[in-house]
């Protein structure tokens, strides 16, 4: 389907409702962000849809609470003599961090159902807005399993459930992103250069990678290992990553018990971000002086300056994790992350025909 034929077909409301859906999805992954740095997911030990909905209301029922969350293995191997208000901030951030799941699934139910009523979603937009309902529910069950990694054996999550979940909701954010796009009544310049859309998916695959390697390493808490940069510990190459035989399987599975795998995926993530920090000053410098157009030279501008403060935080958090990982910063970077791949897709639309993802 072309994007010419959907230019002006839905209400301006339908895109604004997608706009407020879109930026819930974008505060729901900064909340999540903070939920794992204070170590608050594991918190709340029961997945409970509908009568989880209200927080403990007495004294009585945060002691229920509180007992379920004293056999976990995160209190009794890292918060053993925990008090009551302390437990009661961690809850806070995971109860937080479903309820605003709830509120965006009220979000989008009660206008959609508005809108169909009206007739003013169609068979395609309809067969994507399914798609999103599906990917929500992909999101959330992943976000139970990700929690329960953490209830049995090792008191964190596991690194690439956590992986996983953060991806797939990324993946929400850019269908619902583009859906969002092909709404508007007028698109962004379609910019029609030799090699540039190839181009701009090269770049977003490489980002998609870095993410999710990023992912890995915050689950994995890598950065607590090597908090140097641009050296780690002193090596461009940790001398353990270079030792015979220590590339085995074990190190991958039981990541948690041995350095080599925090050597490992801090090595990948900050050689990939060079990568991607190359690829884009190359690209924009060569398409700045390609297109003469005031709008698109801006949207570079935006691209570079998000690119720039997205590798300052990424050395500013590195830096910071001596003992722990700042949570500001974490956050912050997770945010900016989110930023550039909104930035990416943005640019990927300017340059697609077809405008259909």
């Amino acid at each position: 389907m072309q994007t010419e034929s959907l230019v002006g077909k839905y209400p301006k409301i339908i895109t604004f409702w997608l706009g407020l859906g879109l930026t819930m999805i974008f505060f729901q992954v900064v909340i999540g962000g903070i939920t794992r740095l204070t170590g608050s997911g594991l918190s709340i030990t029961k997945w409970e849809i509908v009568t989880g909905t209200l927080p403990p209301m007495n004294e009585k029922a945060w002691e229920i609470a509180f007992n379920k969350y004293k056999e976990t293995p995160q209190y009794k191997k890292i918060n053993d003599g925990m008090k009551m208000k302390d437990f009661k901030f961690i809850y806070f951030w995971e109860y937080f961090h479903r309820l605003w799941a709830r509120t965006m699934g009220f979000v989008f139910i009660i206008p959609f159902l508005y809108f169909l009523k009206r007739g003013w979603i169609d068979s395609f937009l309809l067969k994507r807005l399914v798609t999103v309902v599906l990917l929500a529910a992909l999101v959330a069950s992943f976000g139970w399993i990700m929690v329960a990694s953490g209830l049995i054996e090792r008191p964190w999550v596991n690194a690439y459930k956590l992986t996983l979940h953060l991806s797939l909701a990324l993946i929400l954010y850019a269908y619902l992103y583009w859906t969002f796009l092909l709404t508007f009544q007028s698109f962004p310049h379609v910019i029609n250069i030799p090699g540039i859309k190839s181009w701009t998916k090269s770049l977003l695959i490489i980002l998609a990678v870095q993410i999710i390697l990023g992912g890995i390493v915050s689950g994995a808490k890598a950065a607590l290992f090597y908090p140097t940069w641009p050296d780690m510990n002193g090596e461009f190459i940790p001398e353990i990553l270079l030792q015979t035989g220590s590339f085995q399987l074990d190190h991958f599975i039981h990541y948690d018990k041995n350095p080599y795998f925090s050597a490992w995926i801090q090595f990948l993530h900050r050689n990939v971000a060079y990568l991607l920090t190359f690829s884009i000053l190359i690209f924009v410098y060569t398409h700045w002086k390609k297109v003469n157009n005031i709008a698109y030279r801006r949207f570079l501008i935006m691209l570079v300056t998000l690119l720039t403060t997205q590798v300052l935080l990424g050395i500013l958090t590195l830096k910071g994790s001596i003992y722990q990982i700042p949570v500001s910063l974490g956050v912050a970077h997770q945010a900016v992350a989110l930023l550039l791949l909104t930035a990416m897709l943005t640019l990927l639309f300017s340059v697609e025909k077809k405008g259909v993802l």
